[in-house]
């Protein structure tokens, strides 16, 4: 038996805030969406891969999410390392680095950490 990976869900607090920093960040589109009573569901992605990033609002959770010990990450290889960095670095939303390892973290704007790592790491 096989299983193909599709999506990986994140919860959002401003689906909107959270729809530009991901295309200005990582380039990520949206794809589709799906409404309902009291939510809206945002698949978004790029031409890289068919996986995807489903964008979660719920109406009536305006509290912030409580996102533990941000111990899980998504990540990201970009093809030019140095432009990411540099691009990240002036939007001021790189959250952690380790220097030892080649990669680096940025922050979405509901606390979610994005890695982004090398070729070959």
């Amino acid at each position: 038996m096989k299983f193909k990976m599709i999506h990986e869900n994140y919860n959002v607090s401003d689906l909107d805030r959270s729809l530009a920093f991901y295309k200005e960040a990582l380039g990520l589109t949206e794809r589709r969406r799906k409404t309902g009573d009291g939510f809206i569901l945002v698949y978004i992605g790029n031409e890289e891969t068919d996986f995807e990033l489903e964008l979660t609002w719920l109406e009536d959770h305006p509290q912030p999410y409580d996102l533990g010990e941000d111990e899980f990450h998504l990540a990201f290889r970009p093809d030019d390392m140095e432009a990411a960095y540099a691009h990240h670095k002036e939007m001021g939303c790189i959250c952690f680095e380790n220097t030892k390892m080649g990669v680096y973290f940025i922050e979405d704007p509901d606390g979610y950490w994005l890695e982004i790592t090398p070729n070959g790491k």
